[in-house]
């Protein structure tokens, strides 16, 4: 079920509130342009700026507009287990698949401390948790070992393995099993993760191009690494341009250039250098995504 070009989908902004009409079409959109999920209010959806009762509205609003269309994997992380419990509950209650629940950031906690975390997320209902595991951000990095104890629980069911190592891949596999799904974090880096047996990607860059997104990931779900480096090749500037600086801002400039959304976002994130902005024109055109 989670599988394929899952957009980290972006949170659309009018005067300085959530956009809900815009972020309507952005749902109808995805699912037009093929991607195989979405998965809103997570770093990509400004979840640290959206108040709690916005974060609920959002993932609320996006399990209604999927319809059923697309599964939703909720974001419901937080570095504080009660509000965390509170936010999967949430995500359960009103209709999203599953949670995407990242490391406890800040806190610092032990690897213990990580198991007993997502433990007791796990209990507090019956929606399926994949785990964000996210050290640059987060500054926890939880182990293998770790995971593969967290993977007997019967709701812990996957992995967004932001950590840049694609070795990662095989050694979860190791210790989860072949079965646990395991997601890329990483844009770039994704063509070599399902190559060590992932099976997707939550991705940035798929909230500007998801059809290329899309069609690269079904390329090497079916095993066709010569087909998929091509769509690498045309998609490799646009990945590297949309984070000069903060991805979901890169994101938003791009999309705003397709008339999709504004490029608002919340400090203390700010709209991108010139410079930058033009580094993604180029990339976009290169990708085929604009003259």
């Amino acid at each position: 079920m989670f599988r394929g070009s899952l957009p980290a989908l972006v949170t659309p902004f009018k005067n300085g509130a959530v956009d809900m009409d815009t972020l309507k079409k952005l749902v109808d959109w995805h699912v037009e342009e093929g991607s195989h999920g979405l998965v809103p209010v997570g770093t990509t959806g400004e979840s640290p700026t959206l108040s709690h009762r916005e974060h609920e509205e959002v993932i609320e609003a996006v399990v209604a507009f999927a319809a059923g269309r697309l599964p939703v994997i909720a974001g419901a992380g937080s570095n504080n287990t009660t509000e965390g419990v509170r936010l999967i509950r949430y995500a359960a209650k009103v209709g999203a698949d599953a949670a995407l629940v990242v490391t406890p950031y800040y806190n610092k906690p032990t690897q213990r401390g990580l198991y007993e975390h997502f433990k007791a997320m796990h209990d507090s209902c019956e929606l399926p948790i994949i785990i964000y595991n996210i050290p640059g951000r987060s500054v926890i990095d939880m182990t293998p070992a770790t995971m593969g104890e967290l993977a007997k629980l019967p709701r812990i069911i996957g992995v967004k393995d932001a950590t840049g190592k694609i070795e990662r891949v095989s050694m979860q596999r190791a210790t989860c099993g072949a079965d646990f799904v395991q997601l890329s974090g990483e844009d770039a880096t994704a063509l070599g993760f399902n190559a060590h047996g992932g099976v997707g990607a939550i991705s940035v860059t798929a909230n500007v191009a998801p059809r290329l997104c899309a069609e690269f990931q079904e390329a090497t779900l079916a095993g066709d690494y010569a087909k998929a480096l091509t769509y690498q090749d045309r998609l490799m500037p646009l990945h590297e341009a949309i984070f000069i600086e903060p991805g979901l801002a890169g994101a938003k400039f791009a999309m705003s250039e397709l008339g999709l959304c504004s490029d608002e976002v919340r400090l203390p994130l700010t709209g991108l250098e010139d410079s930058t902005k033009e580094k993604i024109r180029g990339a976009m055109r290169h990708a085929g995504l604009m003259n």
